[in-house]
């Protein structure tokens, strides 16, 4: 008798139980592997569109103006010596490393670097300089034996214009990188870097056991693939989260992406120190910081100071922690010489060197700022603000690193000295001075203030000013430009009262109260007699001046009133700079520039500023105009330059005084350099000078340090030059009484009165 169903066996409950939960579970870790499927494809497409697209924000590199040698060149060896430290290079007995020179008396060994201008590259060299006096007197390339024309420095690095997290890096490909550095890197930090594919179990499992013999954390299991994921996408926060990311990130990198590539980026990602708030990252970089060389160009012993540091930037710094940092050196040399990446003469060799570190260099977050501000304004007409700060432009400048510190240096001291002298309260006196090149209107410096680091306002710039007796020339060269002058033409000094809107009227009086009568307009010039340019402006007419102001290169609006003649219109110091630019190039004007070039990150031109000529004024009026501002420095109001000055330098210049002695103006030009000089309060209040006693006080030290080019016109076709009596202004002669030698146009030698003495012209 078959057995009845109550007697089938039993499924047991755990069982049942079990069955129940095993399609939720199913459920769930299809759900988890398909969340972590989707979450893959996120990485994936974050780690490709960053690491495939621009990888780095890369700052703006804004560079000095390359100093050029050649033979000729009035240069002292010390001031070459000055720029050589300024560029970091080093002292070395035979010059043989790109970077570093050998003093030899009378000549230089200079080992130059490879540097991308924009107009091409210019290789390393290594060249014997030669001076003579004050002057280079050959130049001389030592491999080839052959002598050098012209050689360019590396330019000095004076700003950079970083991102808004102020990381710094210098971008090398991985052959730019020494290559026992490489293999120094990788033995040490990830031995398995070419075998495993971005997590190495084998590490992870190495780095435990050593961390269990030693009882504490003393390795890291990361690979350098982890690393640079850790530093490139994600933050150093220790979550477990966080580092399941690194280890997914990781494999995926390793998949899309060559193994050298990914090492490339790791050398220009890792971070090697901190400088104020600017962040060193990157081989590149770090060699510039610490040893002032690009990475080819270091020791072994320096490489492996690298690689120390990298274990801990802040507390192996060479600068604040040298016995630490020679110990840990020292450390990774000997796991080089274990690994038999370097021989035992090597090892002993590189371990007995000193560090070879650089003192702290001068930041190039910006120096300069005052120079900086009209850089960033030019480059604003061309460039986004985000550009600036992201794409990696090599930006090249006009600036002359020894001009501007010598501007810097003369304002401060200066500045300091007559308050000291004249019992005036400390900072109380301001200044500012811009310094151009008179043939191409290249600006070499820019101080805003008596403190040249101060980053706010810029005086050279933004100071409205009421100009003084600056402005004369512009009325004199407007009068010459009529035909209807000439510098012998008698003018009236004496009081002119201007009739005014209202029933008002107006009256100027010359700066010491004196009338002076009938006088030749060269001598109203000379003295910056207020009557007689008052006068002279009134005939021509006050609207005819503001035109040949604005030809000169000056836009702001002026107002069309008598005292225009006699300054009162605010202007800038670079407004001024502009004019007597104008005027030291003949009438030729030359719109002001402070950038030569502008390269894109792989040192491709993306732009020129050229030089640009336009013919603004009268070459012979402006001529006559320069010859008479070199008579105010010989005989007028500027004739105390010479208390300081070579006397067989000409220059050519003028004074300005505003009322009350508020501003202080001086503008003067050599043969090869323009000056103009502000000095004032920022309230407004008398500072207590005159053009002569203030900023002509600056200018004159100014030219005293750097000495110059002394100023040759050359006379355009159709002058003529006369002796005149100074007495009543007639033709006369050179050996025939007091006389001055004065250029004329041809059509008024006819109508010139004639002294009794012989008579002479050319």
């Amino acid at each position: 008798m078959p057995k009845s169903a109550n007697n089938t066996k039993k499924k047991s409950p755990l069982k049942k139980s079990w069955r129940r939960f095993i399609k939720p579970l199913f459920v769930i870790a299809m759900t988890m592997i398909a969340f972590l499927f989707i979450y893959t494809l996120y990485l994936d497409g974050q780690i490709r569109q960053q690491f495939e697209g621009k990888r780095w924000s890369l700052p703006a590199k804004v560079y000095a103006r390359p100093l050029e040698l050649y033979p000729g060149k009035a240069l002292l060896k010390n001031e070459l010596l000055t720029e050589l430290s300024s560029l970091q290079y080093f002292p070395q007995a035979d010059a043989s490393v790109a970077g570093s020179y050998a003093d030899m008396g009378n000549e230089l060994i200079l080992h130059t670097r490879a540097f991308r201008y924009w107009d091409g590259e210019e290789l390393q060299q290594r060249i014997q300089i030669r001076f003579s006096g004050q002057h280079i007197l050959s130049i001389r390339n030592l491999t080839d034996e052959l002598p050098r024309d012209l050689i360019r420095l590396d330019p000095v690095r004076i700003a950079t214009i970083y991102p808004s997290h102020k990381e710094d890096r210098a971008l090398l490909r991985l052959n730019q990188v020494p290559q026992k550095l490489v293999e120094a890197l990788i033995s040490i930090e990830d031995r398995d870097f070419y075998h495993h594919h971005g997590v190495s179990l084998r590490s992870i499992a190495r780095a435990m056991l050593t961390n269990l013999r030693a009882g504490r954390m003393v390795q890291g299991g990361s690979t350098l693939t982890q690393q640079l994921v850790k530093n490139y996408f994600l933050s150093n926060e220790r979550t477990l989260s966080r580092k399941l990311n690194e280890a997914i990130m990781s494999w995926l990198l390793d998949f899309h992406y060559p193994k050298d590539e990914i090492l490339e980026a790791y050398f220009n990602e890792i971070y090697l120190g901190q400088d104020g708030s600017r962040a060193i990252h990157g081989i590149g970089m770090a060699s510039q910081y610490y040893f002032g060389r690009t990475p080819l160009e270091l020791g072994l012993e320096q490489q492996a100071l690298l690689i120390a540091i990298l274990n801990g930037p802040s507390y192996y710094n060479p600068r604040r922690f040298p016995e630490r940092a020679i110990e840990k050196r020292n450390l990774i040399l000997n796991v080089m010489l274990q690994h038999g990446l370097i021989t035992p003469n090597e090892a002993e060799h590189a371990m007995n060197r000193p560090l070879g570190v650089l003192p702290k260099p001068k930041s190039s977050i910006n120096q300069h700022p005052a120079f900086m501000d009209l850089v960033r304004r030019q480059l604003s007409e061309d460039y986004k603000e985000e550009d600036l700060r992201t794409e990696g432009l090599n930006i090249f400048t006009t600036l002359d690193p020894r001009v501007q510190a010598e501007a810097e240096q003369t304002v401060a001291s200066e500045l300091k000295e007559m308050e000291r002298y004249y019992g005036i309260p400390i900072d109380t006196l301001q200044s500012a001075m811009v310094v151009t090149d008179t043939g191409s209107g290249e600006i070499q410096a820019v101080v805003g203030g008596r403190d040249p680091r101060f980053d706010g306002f810029n005086r050279a710039v933004d100071a409205q000013r009421h100009i003084g007796s600056l402005i004369k020339p512009v009325v004199f060269l407007t009068a010459l430009q009529t035909q209807r002058y000439h510098l012998a033409t008698t003018i009236l000094d004496e009081p002119l009262e201007v009739e005014l809107s209202a029933g008002q009227s107006w009256k100027a009086e010359n700066y010491d109260h004196i009338s002076h009568g009938e006088i030749p307009a060269y001598v109203a010039l000379v003295n910056s007699y207020n009557q007689a340019t008052l006068n002279l402006g009134m005939e021509i007419g006050v609207d005819q001046s503001i035109q040949t102001l604005r030809a000169l290169g000056v836009d702001r609006p002026v107002n069309i009133y008598p005292s225009f003649l006699l300054g009162a219109t605010e202007m800038s110091p670079l407004d001024v700079t502009q004019v007597y630019q104008t005027l030291a190039n003949g009438g030729f004007t030359t719109p002001l520039r402070s950038i030569r070039a502008v390269l894109d990150t792989d040192g491709n031109p993306l732009q020129r500023y050229e030089l640009q000529l336009k013919q603004a004024a009268d070459p012979q009026a402006v001529y006559q105009v320069n010859s008479v501002l070199n008579l105010v420095t010989r005989e007028g109001t500027a004739r105390k330059l010479y208390d300081t000055l070579p006397q067989d330098l000409q220059l050519a210049g003028k004074t300005g005084t505003t009322n009350d002695l508020r501003d202080s103006w001086f503008a003067g030009f050599s043969g090869n350099r323009l000056a103009v000089v502000w000095l004032g309060r920022d309230d407004n209040k008398s500072a207590g000078f005159s053009g002569s006693t203030g900023a002509m006080r600056i200018w004159g030290k100014l030219y005293q340090q750097l000495g110059s080019e002394s100023l040759e016109l050359i006379a355009p076709e159709g002058i003529s030059h006369l002796w005149l009596g100074r007495s009543d202004g007639r033709i006369t002669d050179a050996d025939c009484g007091d006389s001055v030698r004065l250029p004329f146009t041809q059509d008024i030698l006819a109508i010139l009165p004639v002294h009794g003495c012989e008579t002479n012209s050319d």
